[in-house]
């Protein structure tokens, strides 16, 4: 304690030395060793050796452009449709819930205390050829007699949006309820329509929990695997099957771990221009 009193200056760091410990162990270190395997060439009969094979990252590139592409584009979808069911019910929720707020969000929340192969699971009998939403789609005739939603891509944008929607949904309930509903009251005093109260008060001042919510909902979404693989087939795979398959199935550990280098530069590159688009102040709020 005497020498936290003569030194207070190094409190910050010594709380800080945890967290920075284990981000370097479990983190870090990993990386690095990630990193190395993505430069070695070989086979896993005849041993890897590092050869500093920058060529795996191109490889992998040319080789798999389509799943990277795919991931990319049903993470986005998910995390669009997410956002656009999200946010009128946490809306509803934070302003017209009253004091059953912590029951509809305990129901938001209640899909993750089931593990998440579970859930997806679940969705192969929603979806199945002879289950109920595939028949009622053919009732009214938006599917035919021979449609089908399983084994598709929106099976697998479906499995992604609702695995993923608590994350949109929290940070959004977050933003909405710190609003002190005194500024609409001021907005609807000064005349404005609820239309005009909402895009120019309610939408602004939640901006940064639509930001948080998307961030969590389509960095998890990009290099998900599981769902593609349940409730898709090879033609709807993303690079986390193919990154799966390299390091499970294949043995092919350079292959693997240059694709994973690339999903994850790919992943930081959109978040910066995400962040230079929306600005850096609606990151923290």
């Amino acid at each position: 304690m005497t020498f936290l009193h003569r030194h207070k200056g190094l409190t910050p760091y010594l709380l800080l030395l945890p967290g920075i410990a284990w981000l370097g162990v479990f983190f870090l270190v990993p990386l690095g060793f990630l990193g190395y395997q993505s430069l070695e060439s070989g086979s896993f009969e005849s041993g890897y050796s590092f050869t500093w094979e920058f060529s795996n990252y191109w490889d992998a590139i040319s080789t798999y452009n389509e799943q990277l592409i795919r991931s990319f584009l049903y993470a986005g979808i998910a995390t669009v449709v997410a956002l656009l069911i999200s946010y009128p019910l946490v809306y509803w929720i934070a302003f017209r819930g009253g004091r059953w707020k912590n029951l509809f969000l305990i129901l938001i929340v209640a899909p993750l205390f089931v593990t998440y192969l579970v859930r997806t699971l679940a969705w192969l009998n929603i979806l199945a050829d002879e289950g109920p939403v595939v028949n009622a789609l053919k009732t009214i005739g938006i599917l035919g007699s021979d449609g089908r939603l399983l084994a598709t891509g929106f099976a697998v944008v479906a499995g992604i949006t609702y695995n993923f929607l608590p994350f949109m949904a929290l940070p959004l309930y977050v933003s909405l309820e710190q609003i002190d509903t005194r500024l609409l009251e001021a907005a609807e005093d000064l005349y404005a329509s609820r239309r005009q109260a909402f895009l120019r008060v309610t939408l602004p001042l939640s901006a940064p929990g639509i930001v948080a919510g998307t961030l969590l909902t389509f960095i998890p979404a990009a290099g998900d695997f599981i769902n593609a693989q349940l409730l898709g087939t090879p033609r709807q795979s993303m690079v986390g099957n193919v990154i799966q398959s390299k390091f499970l199935l294949l043995i092919d550990y350079p292959a693997a771990a240059s694709l994973s280098f690339i999903l994850m530069a790919l992943i930081l590159a959109a978040l910066l221009v995400y962040a230079r688009a929306v600005g850096t102040e609606r990151l923290t709020g």
